[in-house]
């Protein structure tokens, strides 16, 4: 259970402290595409996104989307940002992690890993030993899969925060 729990949660990649993953040596970030960046449904970046992937550029950081939906999908948002993706990645396996490290001729050690799911990013992330980061999703709807992902996760936190294992306070288990 403890590859469930992230080394951080904040409430969306807009509260995630650049200056202090430089810190830590961080150059690359991975992160999911649906209800992390933008919502499921939505068909295109928000401007607030497109500052904030720009900021992260300027930062120096290398970004990879690495998603589980498909291509049409993944891609319609990640090429006007300018930012290199995989699609159906099938997190939590090791494949796309790995590929995206490639991609970024960068380390587990140097990169992390942002998402709004325990079982796809953080498990997948933390399996490879990377840094993990989950963001409550900024959608309160999701499609079929994730909304069976979340009634498991919904256990797994129960289960966690019952044995002091969830360090940080949220409304009643959800992520």
């Amino acid at each position: 259970m403890s590859l469930l729990v992230p080394d951080l949660h904040v409430e969306s990649v807009y509260d995630i402290d650049l200056k202090q993953l430089k810190a830590r040596g961080v150059r690359g970030i991975i992160t999911d595409l649906d209800n992390t960046l933008i919502e499921w449904d939505r068909p295109d970046a928000t401007p607030e996104l497109v500052r904030w992937m720009k900021e992260v550029k300027e930062q120096g950081f290398s970004v990879v989307i690495v998603s589980n939906n498909k291509q049409t999908r993944v891609s319609k948002i990640a090429e006007p940002l300018g930012v290199p993706y995989i699609h159906q990645a099938k997190k939590p396996t090791q494949t796309a992690f790995r590929k995206a490290t490639r991609q970024m001729k960068l380390s587990v050690e140097e990169t992390v890993v942002v998402g709004d799911q325990l079982f796809t990013d953080v498990l997948g992330g933390r399996r490879m030993g990377f840094y993990t980061i989950l963001v409550v999703p900024v959608a309160r709807s999701d499609g079929f899969f994730t909304r069976v992902n979340r009634a498991m996760e919904r256990l797994a936190l129960g289960w966690m925060r019952k044995r002091g294992m969830i360090p940080w306070e949220d409304n009643n288990g959800q992520t």
